[in-house]
């Protein structure tokens, strides 16, 4: 149809849209195109256009990529036959397509298409608007053909500024990227996937998250309702598959009370401090739900800062008062509660260890601190519990990696009540909030007379720790860099307020005996599972909960290897992360378990790309240094780059 059909009033209330130039079409060929929202099949036949909807209504098949065959759109999916012009369909009326007007003119071809209709309030916008009354404001996922529902109403929330949503790469990453979030603050991001591999890409991130008590809300596209079970493309049984991780997880039905899901989904995540789990198949996401009215968390929310029971609050004063060189050691349990332990460490003069994972909770510099215990501690730590008459632990899980001491007298605080005396039994276990315990504990403390002051030995055995760590640190083989030399310069250069996230490796061993912490930072690991490839997806979850600290990720190249093209993500929203690589060329920790147990070393070397190219390729910044003295150089100038910097450090492999 060409202009001179369409000049009446009704045309004249259409929106007009450029769908293709003069010349971009051949006589005889359709294609899709855009026409506002809508998108059209698009013909040329005898000097004529014609425009119909671009989708058959059989199965939703793209008219466009079709043929023309005896003057008939053909869908390629089934071979249904169309008019290009009349939209009727060779299978009858009930077939038959839209058609939209065209107006050839002289910049081009356009398409006349009704204003769209005001949008319709779905169960998705249900959803979606619940999840913002409770305070949840980041997602990120990849949206695909089964959750399109959910991303538009996602859209919509963003539009509002309510919302922030990051398409990622691979859905493993949007899983750790919110894992880390919630380790970060305590309070629960989203991460979001279709049917099929896109959920069970979220499994190992949320594993993650399982296992080191953060909060997540997983959300899973799925397949229509009417196709589920019978072996239909990407039909899984996603509750099935999420049964072990989450500690909530349920299928929205068309009859389901959809804002109530939302709410206890939120509810189980933040109390239980784990993955909850909601699967919406792809019909029910657009069911129109005008009247529906989300909900909110007033009114649902307990008070979790619980006190202790006197008596066990009582005879842990007692085994503390009779304590004359007591150590107090932290995990992550104990995160919001450091100001006060704090407190009480220095009214006991008793050093702070830390787990590794509770890593940088209390700085190095203070004169209390005495690093991380366990496998990937310092030996300040180690000689201090090992003279210890009394351990006092805050929101610890005894792992074995840790290595609190069995032999020692412990006092234990914790408001799970199966972490206590989880492993084997403890002294005095004390159920209740950490930081309302430390000030009851405050509140009625009297000190032993003979009560050693600690600070002068810790700070003896730090001189000699940070004595042979300046001797390793002297050790660079030509070419490559001592992990002790990277760690000394981090110290000195990673800002005082900076988040760190740490990947799983040879270089996490080095950065928990060598790093330094200072002030205000805080460590982000992959605590329990360990899995490698948590570092860099993790720094997009810390940027996106705290945008205005500086956020350093630190990996191995095994590590990043995983989720490298999620550098992209980073360059697309400008998250401002500084990644200091080490490149040891292997999995070196792996090659060292190997020899360890007299195995030959096999399959643990890697073929690298150079990464810091990588990264310019990408759109940031990236330098490779193998010199020392280029270290402080290059660490600095990726610092101070406003976005995505890598620096990859060519790192000895035979030492850590």
């Amino acid at each position: 149809m060409t202009a001179d059909n369409h000049t009446d009033a009704s045309a004249r209330k259409l929106q007009w849209h450029k769908a293709a130039e003069l010349d971009e079409f051949d006589d005889g060929q359709v294609r899709s195109c855009p026409a506002g929202l809508k998108t059209v099949a698009l013909t040329k036949l005898n000097g004529a256009y014609g425009a119909i909807d671009n989708r058959c209504p059989h199965q939703g098949g793209p008219l466009g990529q079709g043929t023309l065959e005896n003057d008939k759109i053909r869908c390629p999916w089934h071979g249904f036959d169309f008019d290009p012009f009349t939209g009727e369909a060779a299978g009858g009326p009930d077939f038959d397509v839209p058609t939209y007007p065209v107006q050839v003119r002289g910049d081009g071809v356009y398409v006349g298409t009704p204003p769209p209709a005001p949008a319709a309030r779905t169960v998705s916008d249900v959803l979606a608007e619940t999840m913002t009354n409770w305070g949840l404001d980041t997602v990120f996922g990849m949206v695909g053909h089964s959750n399109l529902g959910l991303a538009e109403a996602m859209r919509r929330a963003e539009s509002a500024g309510k919302l922030r949503f990051f398409g990622i790469r691979h859905e493993g990453a949007a899983a750790f990227a919110a894992a880390a979030y919630g380790k970060l603050t305590g309070r629960p991001a989203a991460c979001f996937g279709i049917a099929g591999p896109g959920s069970t890409n979220l499994l190992t991130g949320l594993y993650d998250a399982k296992a080191d008590r953060a909060p997540v809300l997983a959300l899973s596209g799925n397949v229509d309702s009417a196709v589920a079970g019978k072996g239909a493309f990407q039909d899984i049984d996603l509750l099935a598959a999420f049964a072990d991780v989450a500690v909530y997880s349920e299928m929205v039905r068309a009859g389901s009370e959809h804002a109530e899901l939302m709410t206890l989904a939120l509810k189980h995540a933040i109390l239980e401090r784990g993955v909850a789990h909601l699967v919406v198949p792809d019909e029910v996401q657009i069911i129109e739900a005008a009247d529906q009215r989300a909900s909110g968390p007033e009114g649902r929310m307990p008070d979790l800062r619980i006190s202790p029971p006197s008596a066990p609050l009582s005879a842990a004063l007692q085994r503390i008062e009779a304590s004359i060189r007591p150590v107090i050691i932290v995990g992550a349990g104990a995160k919001f509660d450091m100001a006060d332990i704090v407190t009480l460490a220095e009214r006991l003069r008793a050093p702070v260890l830390t787990t590794f994972k509770a890593k940088g909770q209390i700085p190095d510099e203070h004169p209390l601190a005495c690093g991380a215990l366990g496998r990937s501690g310092t030996p300040v730590a180690s000689w201090m519990m090992n003279k210890a008459d009394l351990l006092i632990v805050f929101g610890a899980s005894f792992s074995n990696h840790t290595g609190i001491s069995p032999y020692k007298p412990v006092v234990q605080v914790d408001s799970d009540p199966l972490a206590l005396g989880r492993f084997a039994p403890v002294a005095v276990p004390v159920l209740g909030d950490v930081g309302v315990t430390v000030s009851a504990l405050l509140g009625r403390l009297r000190t032993h007379p003979a009560l050693v002051d600690q600070r002068p030995e810790v700070a003896e055995r730090w001189a000699v720790w940070r004595s042979e760590k300046s001797l390793r640190a002297q050790r660079n083989p030509a070419g490559r860099i001592a992990p002790a030399t990277v760690f000394a310069e981090l110290g000195r250069l990673v800002p005082a307020d900076a988040v760190l996230t740490v990947d799983v490796g040879n270089h996490a061993y080095s950065f928990g005996r060598y790093f330094e912490t200072k002030d205000r930072q805080s460590v982000l690991m992959s605590g329990y599972l360990g899995s490698i490839g948590f570092g860099f997806p993790a720094a997009m979850g810390a940027w996106a909960a705290a945008p205005d600290r500086p956020v350093v990720a630190v990996t191995g190249d095994g590590g990043f290897g995983q989720y490298l093209a999620d550098f992209t993500t980073a360059v697309k929203y400008d998250m401002n992360i500084t990644h200091v690589l080490l490149n040891n060329g292997e999995l070196g920790k792996i090659s060292q378990e190997q020899r360890s147990s007299e195995y030959a070393v096999w399959q643990t070397s890697l073929r690298n790309p150079d990464f810091a190219a990588f990264a310019r390729d990408c759109g940031g910044y990236g330098r490779q240094v193998s010199d020392a003295a280029e270290l402080n150089a290059a660490v600095s100038a990726a610092l101070d780059y406003p976005g995505p910097a890598l620096v990859e450090i060519l790192v000895d492999p035979s030492s850590n």
